[in-house]
This record gives structure tokens, C-alpha cells and sequence, in this order.
């Protein structure tokens, strides 16, 4: 199991990191102090234990041991409990990977639980970038994390949208495969509606956090929630606007064989056209009783006459109509 992280802040510095989960409690003891504990994939024993010394409810508890949350926020009489997503978009595979973060948010006390694919160093080096703000204490340490989780959002819906952009270009480009085209378009709906599936709902978890009535935000990290609340909505209509596209280039990929599909059956229609000239000439001539020409040289040069002119006329009639 990895190594739990921790950090303390006092009065916007950065005091002490790294120390044991037992020394939590005596780290909270100090006046102005503000602890941070990230656990990944932690057991059952160490996150009960800690939910003891800071007295997280057992629901929310059990939630961050389970880790299959929609993004919500919860709240409890002594923290709030929020569930997240992170998102990101690969290329080489063209879907989406998210990552469940659980968050324990008290008065002086920020406690990370998520799986190890998530990626703390960057929102790490998001808070030591911008360590002026630190003496904000908790609301500090969540805002770096969502700033983080929303960046994440805008990189993994722009990677999307440069997809989007070259299906559109390959759409009417010759020798195109449309089977292709259409499995990548079916491949960025799935992804589109897999983030949509994590943005949605942070809009109301950002909302919530914005409220006064939850004693959270500072005058000064104000401003700095409302940038992050902007972001999410951007996102989200984003996301909205590349679903849509995403469904017009599969509408114009069907549109695009359906009229292939015609200019197909209408040129052998006009070859078939062409075909039957020579058909009925040589059926006629096929009869088994006399006829002007029977069994002369004359019968021959006249039938081949008459299939050569026909046929030549008939396709330039259709070729001028642009049916064949």
C-alpha cells in the first residue's frame, strides 16, 4: 500500500510534510495550522482510523473506501464530502480515462482519497506555484484541486475537438472508408458522453461551494472559485457543442453513402439502359423465321449497325444528363 502524503501550513507557510498519520492530531493542535493527508487506495483500517481523529461521517467514509461516486457534494454537520472525476483523452486509443478522487473538507484539514492512477504531483506543484494564497488555508488547498481536475477537463475536450476536426476533413475527401469514419465518429460520441458524464455535475458542486452559508470561501478566494465555476460551464457547453458536431458528421456520413448509393443504382441503371439496345437487336435477329436480311451478310452489318449507333447515342444522351 503507498505511503500516505501529508503537509501542514501555518499561517500560509508550508512547516512541515510527509509525517506520520498519527502526528495529525498534534500537527491540528497548533494555532493557525492547516493539514493536508492524501491516501491512495488506502485500507479500510487507516482511512476509519483517521475519520476518527477528525470526525468524518461513516457515510461519507464508506463512499471514499468504495470509490464508484458520481461527482457530488455532500454535507455533513462537521466537513463536506465531494466525489470527482479527472479526465484525459488519448490519442492513440481515442477514449477517455478518468480517475475518482474522494475529498474530506473540514475547518483546517483536507483529506485525498483516490486510486493510483491519479495524478497529485501537478496539483502539488499548483499549490506551491502559488503559495502567496496559502494563509487562505483549506479553501486554498481545494481550490489548486479543482482548478487542476477543471484544466484537466479543457485539455481532454480540446484533444476531442481536434478529432472532431479531422473526421470532418477525412468526411468528404475521395477514397475516404466510410466504415472508418463511421467508427470513429461512434468512438468520440462514447468518449464525449463519458466526459459529459463527469462535467455535468460539477457545475452544481462549484455552484455549492460558492455559497456563503457554507463558512468555506474567504473574500479573497472568492473571485478565485467564481474563475473556476466559469471554466466548468465553458466546458460543459463546449462538450455540448462537439456532441452536436459529432452527431452531424454521422448524419452526413449516412447522407453521403445514401447518395452514393443512388448516383451508384442510377448509372447502372443507364449501363443496363445500354445494355438492352443490343439485347432486343440480337433477340429480334434470333427469331427463327425470315425476316429482310435472313441468313445475308446484309442481316449482320445491319444489326451491328443498328447496336452500335443506338448504343453510341444512348450514352451520350445520358452522359450529357450526368447519368452515367
Amino acid at each position: 500500500m503507498p505511503t500516505p502524503r501529508t503537509r501542514c501550513y501555518r499561517d500560509g507557510s508550508l512547516v512541515d510534510e510527509d509525517f506520520p498519520l498519527a502526528e495529525v492530531s498534534e500537527h491540528l493542535a497548533l494555532s493557525g495550522a492547516v493539514v493536508w493527508v492524501d491516501l491512495a487506495d488506502p485500507g479500510e483500517e487507516d482511512l476509519v482510523s483517521l475519520a476518527g481523529e477528525l470526525g468524518l461521517h461513516e457515510l461519507a467514509v464508506e463512499d471514499a473506501l468504495t470509490l464508484r461516486q458520481r461527482p457530488k457534494l455532500d454535507r455533513y454537520p462537521d466537513h463536506l464530502f465531494l466525489s470527482a472525476y479527472s479526465a484525459e483523452f488519448g490519442v492513440a486509443t481515442a477514449q477517455v480515462t478518468t480517475h475518482e478522487i474522494a475529498v474530506f473538507i473540514t475547518d483546517r484539514a483536507l483529506v485525498t482519497v483516490h486510486t493510483e492512477g491519479f495524478d497529485l504531483e501537478a496539483v502539488v506543484a499548483r499549490w506551491d506555484s502559488a503559495s502567496d494564497l496559502a494563509r487562505n488555508g483549506v479553501a486554498f488547498l481545494l481550490h489548486g484541486l479543482l482548478d487542476h481536475l477543471v484544466d484537466g477537463y479543457f485539455d481532454a475536450v480540446e484533444a476531442l475537438d481536434e478529432q472532431v476536426e479531422e473526421l470532418e476533413d477525412q468526411l468528404f475527401l475521395p477514397g475516404t472508408k466510410q466504415e472508418a469514419v463511421q467508427r470513429a465518429s461512434f468512438e468520440l460520441r462514447k468518449s464525449l458522453v463519458t466526459i459529459r458524464r463527469v462535467i455535468l455535475p460539477m457545475r452544481e458542486v462549484v455552484n455549492t461551494l460558492l455559497r456563503r452559508d457554507l463558512h468555506l470561501l474567504r473574500d479573497e478566494m472568492g473571485p478565485y472559485f467564481q474563475d473556476v465555476y466559469d471554466h466548468v460551464l465553458r466546458v460543459m457547453e463546449w462538450t455540448e457543442s462537439l456532441r452536436d458536431q459529432a452527431t452531424a458528421i454521422l448524419e452526413a456520413n449516412l447522407a453521403i453513402q445514401g447518395n452514393r448509393l443512388n448516383v451508384i443504382t442510377k448509372k447502372v441503371t443507364g449501363y443496363a439502359a445500354i445494355i438492352a439496345v443490343p439485347t432486343a437487336i440480337t433477340g429480334f435477329y434470333g427469331q427463327n423465321v425470315p425476316y429482310p436480311g435472313f441468313a445475308q451478310p446484309l442481316g449482320y452489318y445491319s444489326s451491328a449497325a443498328l447496336i452500335v449507333g443506338l448504343s453510341a447515342l444512348l450514352y451520350v444522351l445520358f452522359k450529357r444528363n450526368d447519368w452515367i
